[in-house]
């Protein structure tokens, strides 16, 4: 960071959102226009090849090297009772991804995609967003910048996830501060929350949203307020990968929420995106509704760490040989 506020290079980059090759992406349109089979037979597989050609600018498209990245926080408000594991549990799952154990680990051999794990401080949780800012500025914004550093290596399509126990209480709490309601109408059963315990995620997000009240109206301060290091961290890797117009595909709720602070800031900011699924989570539903997003798959995914970009990830890379391979009709 270099200007006087931490936040102020992040606000800067919002002016200068690069446009994908809107050329490139013809070009796709073009050649399913000569493929032999009926127009439009192939639904959305076609738009997803133009936008890959779009936000790599090849036409037609290839992915030669796709990663997954998976970032991993703790969060203070865990201790309020929001979950049915504790907060170890988030090292435990992050062990278990770096020993090849993960459902993620068994799909990025399935679809040839490479996967880096990235530790925020695990043995450092934020602060309880009940009771102060999770993440003062000067943290947040290191943390995103961190987390803009991670397409460092180069990649043609970046699938990101989230891992952290209490997350989905803190992405209920930062869409209700980026979209309004309350907590009830955010919350959900996350990683096996009963009745009483979504009751009380509701009651954490309502706390939370009345301290911070008068601050949340900014994203980047909603963000850093009621946010993780996660959040903080994968809204900087979809800020750098729009940067360098890398497509990226978003995983569920909690990587969803962090995506829709860029929203917020500005609503072009997640053209180079697509939304991999649509968890069992009920905020996360509501919140693809309020992004105007429509994910590629509904398979009842809610596992977290990346499971449902990565398998995406595999659609995309069969829609671009599909766009390069196909036979020209004869005329």
């Amino acid at each position: 960071m270099t200007s006087a506020q931490p936040f102020d290079d992040f606000r800067n980059l919002f002016a200068h959102l690069p446009e994908g090759n809107v050329a490139q992406a013809g070009k796709v349109w073009s050649l399913f226009a000569k493929a032999d089979k009926p127009q439009g037979s192939l639904g959305r597989i076609e738009d997803i090849a133009a936008w890959l050609a779009r936000w790599t600018g090849r036409a037609p498209p290839q992915v030669l090297k796709p990663l997954v990245a998976i970032f991993a926080g703790n969060h203070g408000v865990a201790a309020r009772g929001v979950s049915p594991r504790s907060m170890e549990a988030t090292a435990q799952r992050v062990e278990l991804c770096a020993a090849g154990g993960a459902a993620i680990n068994q799909i990025c051999v399935a679809s040839d995609l490479g996967l880096k794990v990235f530790d925020l401080a695990l043995h450092l949780p934020t602060a309880d967003i009940t009771v102060e800012p999770a993440l003062d500025e000067r943290g947040c914004a290191a943390t995103m910048a961190f987390g803009m550093e991670a397409i460092a290596g180069g990649s043609d399509l970046f699938c990101i996830g989230d891992l952290g126990v209490a997350n989905t209480t803190v992405a209920a709490a930062l869409c209700a501060a980026l979209f309004g309601g309350n907590g009830a109408d955010w919350v959900g059963p996350g990683s096996g929350a009963d009745a009483a315990m979504q009751a009380r995620k509701a009651d954490v997000v309502d706390r939370a949203l009345a301290l911070h009240g008068p601050h949340i109206k900014d994203p980047l301060e909603a963000l850093r307020r009621v946010g993780g290091r996660e959040f903080a961290a994968i809204a900087g890797a979809i800020l750098a990968a729009r940067m360098e117009k890398i497509p990226v595909l978003l995983d569920g709720f909690a990587t969803s929420a962090a995506a829709a602070v860029l929203y917020a800031m500005d609503k072009t900011s997640l053209e180079h995106c697509m939304f991999s699924h649509i968890s069992n989570e009920p905020g996360h539903a509501r919140l693809l509704e309020r992004l105007g997003a429509r994910p590629l798959f509904d398979l009842g995914v809610g596992h977290g760490e990346a499971v449902g970009a990565g398998l995406a990830a595999g659609l995309v890379k069969t829609a671009a040989q599909i766009s390069s391979g196909m036979a020209e009709a004869v005329r």
